[in-house]
């Protein structure tokens, strides 16, 4: 290996390590807000992907009928809840309107929305934006559905939860996407030459689209109402709950901004490697990697994480191919290791 071969790789690690970072950082997120290992986190990578690919093709995506399904059964969710008990009957008149807003109108109008613009040849950006429409709404659907009634359940309990949400949501997949992969156009056809080597401009969108987004949740956390809220609530749920902050709304904009980062991975990525329906879960799990180098506490130390997974799968792909994936989930064990070493035993509270 040469240093022009050295470089090249690097790129290439930088740039998956990128995607790693953002996905370890909702990880990271969902785990300190709500206890969830989110495994699902990996199919808003791939539906984010196929929804683009899909209207690029000026077909109709299939997670227009999902998003609508899964607002219908949020709206009686919420409404059967509501109802159920005799303490908050008296606010119906007053919420229900909201639900139906919110999980019946708001689904409609996207699915028509989508509809009529899926023939046509729209600009990029229109489809990053129809695609953020229709997949971001799920996240906290999803919460609502699987997550929120057992919010005080035990973290083993959720991680169960994850797993069947995980298989439930690459089976849908298949069913909406079907078995072929798709690839979509690249952000920029761009090259620049940088000494002996040639950096893609889609490289250099996905790291600074990646800086860009790390940026702005720092900023968020550290600068704004609602992030504060979460970063109290993820230091200490019962604390932030007796000094009036929603645990669940909390819950749900945990939720909603992993959905985010889970699409952005997605359309980052797409043009850069073919994705089908299932590969979200690889690229999730390799983000989980770097998660759990941070603890699944430290946000920096998951980025960094997720950066050394991402040129370790860039190196071995050279040295070793056919082991690449071992290897790097092979970095889990002396990680583990050392947590388990280093950090306090506390059993779980009984409720």
């Amino acid at each position: 290996m040469d240093l022009s071969i050295a470089a090249i790789l690097a790129q290439d690690g930088i740039t998956t390590g990128a995607i790693y970072a953002l996905l370890a950082l909702a990880l990271v997120l969902v785990f300190s807000v709500t206890r969830v290992i989110f495994i699902p986190q990996g199919e808003f990578v791939s539906y984010g992907a196929l929804t683009l690919a899909a209207l690029q093709t000026q077909k109709f995506p299939l997670t227009s009928w999902l998003l609508l399904a899964m607002g219908i059964c949020t709206f009686i969710v919420e409404t059967t809840s509501l109802l159920r008990h005799s303490e908050r009957r008296k606010l119906a008149g007053r919420l229900v309107p909201v639900f139906a807003g919110k999980y019946l109108v708001f689904p409609i109008a996207v699915f028509f929305v989508v509809k009529a613009l899926a023939p046509m040849t729209l600009p990029m950006l229109v489809q990053i934006a129809v695609t953020l429409l229709l997949v971001v709404p799920m996240g906290p659907m999803l919460y609502r559905l699987a997550y929120q009634p057992l919010a005080e359940a035990s973290t083993l309990l959720l991680l169960i939860v994850s797993v069947g949400v995980h298989f439930a949501l690459t089976g849908l997949g298949l069913v909406m996407f079907g078995a072929e992969g798709s690839r979509t156009q690249a952000f920029s056809d761009a090259s620049f030459n940088i000494g002996s080597v040639m950096v893609s401009g889609q490289s250099l969108w996905v790291v600074g689209v990646s800086v860009v987004m790390i940026l702005a949740l720092y900023f968020y956390f550290d600068r704004s109402l609602s992030g504060k809220a979460l970063r109290a609530t993820a230091v200490n749920r019962l604390g932030a709950r007796l000094v009036g902050i929603g645990t669940v709304q909390a819950g749900r904009l945990a939720f909603t901004l992993a959905a985010v980062l889970g699409v952005l991975c997605g359309i980052l990525i797409a043009p850069i490697t073919t994705i089908y329906y299932e590969s979200g879960f690889l690229i999730g799990l390799k983000g989980f990697v770097g998660a759990i180098i941070g603890g699944l506490v430290s946000y920096p130390v998951a980025a960094l994480g997720a950066i050394l997974v991402g040129l370790l799968e860039s190196y071995s792909s050279f040295w070793a191919s056919a082991y690449k994936e071992v290897i790097v989930f092979t970095l889990i064990l002396p990680v583990l290791l050392w947590l388990s070493l280093t950090s306090k035993h506390v059993e779980e509270d009984e409720e």
